[in-house]
């Protein structure tokens, strides 16, 4: 396609984008179980709000912009507060969870060069950890020395701690893993770290903003946070469970000089000043930052409790549900609202395809074949049809194509 010569007039060219937009899928009706997390009309129209107001500023300067910078503080202020940080404790926000994971990295790389002169830095990270961290070895030039996981799909202690040494600059573990929604013993592998004066980070990307909640609710929460000694780094997405529009994570140290010792990058030798930047990016949308601050003022602790039991009552439905289907099963015991499903009889591809064709989006999984789900609370108001297509997809489909499954 070439820029047209002439511009299109708006009406063409919305009608046009409207008509794009029905391939998409149908986050808005609950179809989706990842990427977008549906909180209900009132929170949309909240975010709405935010993102038109501050539509067009540029968060790379605060001090052309200090509301933003404001905004920023009291987000990861309130992010580490969730987290039990404590005074000490700082951050900053990036676009997601993956420019958390690296500046998070970036840190730990840093740090382990500046007070133990590691020079060929290793990471030691489960095998269920999340591509972002393979991304931070590849880009920052870090060895990744994956830990093996046991039969409940949680990272083994005993070889993790084969796999540390005096070049390792960072332990990582899951607060759930994105595969399985289990969560990884963060205090037996933060304490490995914290013998040998290595960073720690928990990557509660999609547990940050849910598993304090559920936590308020009474229900068990595995040891994840700034209460674990060791731990000294977490990743928090505000675009996952804080129900924030995309573009909205946070990074937390434990202690907050390391921020600006370790992850502020900062540049003057060139005619246009002082440079310094505490994300990849330079210049850096807006509206991401305001719609999270909004968001979390508007929810408050009781609207993020409220959200939390509707989504703990939606998952256990979905995955009593599944139970109840012969020949299918949840892996593991999820923490919270991400999980994944399979069976050792039937084709849990071809019942994939049958959801698909019924206009369901389920991510596909491999080592085990499975169908993985993130339940929101907008899943409420569908869960008793997605589990009538799925009994009926799997009353379809059997035996399996031979592929072994493993749950406990």
């Amino acid at each position: 396609m070439e820029l047209p010569k002439q511009g299109i007039p708006s009406d063409e060219l919305f009608a046009s984008m409207r008509e794009r937009k029905q391939q998409d899928a149908d986050w808005e009706g609950g179809r989706t179980f990842s990427l977008v997390y549906p909180a209900g009309p009132e929170v949309d129209e909240i975010l709405k709000r935010a993102n038109e107001l501050y539509m067009f500023e540029n968060a790379l300067n605060p001090f052309k912009f200090p509301s933003l910078r404001q905004m920023e503080v009291e987000v990861v202020e309130m992010t580490t507060g969730l987290l039990h940080g404590g005074e000490e404790a700082g951050g900053a926000m990036t676009s997601g969870g993956t420019e958390s994971i690296l500046m998070a990295m970036k840190s730990a790389r840093e740090r382990a060069k500046a007070e133990r002169g590691v020079e060929r830095p290793n990471m030691v990270v489960p095998y269920t950890a999340h591509p972002a961290f393979a991304k931070a070895c590849h880009y920052f030039e870090i060895e990744q020395r994956q830990v093996p996981i046991d039969d409940d799909y949680r990272a083994r202690v005993d070889a993790a701690a084969d796999l540390i040494d005096d070049s390792t600059c960072v332990v990582v573990g899951s607060a759930p893993n994105y595969p399985f929604g289990v969560v990884d013993p963060i205090p037996e592998l933060a304490g490995l770290a914290a013998e040998r004066g290595i960073s720690f980070h928990t990557d509660a990307c999609l547990g940050g903003f849910m598993l304090p909640f559920l936590e308020r609710l009474g229900e068990p929460v595995p040891p994840f946070d700034f209460r674990v000694p060791g731990v000294t780094t977490i990743s928090a997405d505000v675009h996952k469970y804080g129900y924030c529009t995309k573009g909205a994570s946070v990074v937390a140290h434990r202690d907050g000089e390391h921020v600006r010792d370790y992850q502020l990058f900062m540049y003057d030798k060139w005619p246009g000043g002082v440079y310094g930047s505490f994300a990849m990016a330079g210049a850096r949308p807006a509206a991401p930052i305001a719609a999270a601050w909004a968001i979390l003022n508007a929810l408050g602790e009781q609207g993020y409790v409220s959200l939390a039991r509707t989504t703990l009552e939606t998952t256990r439905k979905i995955q009593s549900g599944i139970a109840a289907i012969p020949g299918l099963a949840v892996f593991g015991e999820p923490a919270m609202s991400v999980m994944s499903f399979g069976s050792d009889t039937l084709d849990i591809m071809a019942i994939g395809d049958v959801l698909d064709d019924r206009g369901w989006h389920l991510d596909r999984q491999a080592g085990p074949d499975a169908l993985h789900m993130m339940i929101s609370p907008i899943h409420a108001q569908i869960a008793d049809r997605l589990l009538a297509d799925l009994r009926e997809a799997a009353e379809k489909h059997g035996p399996s194509r031979g592929k072994q499954a493993r749950y406990s």
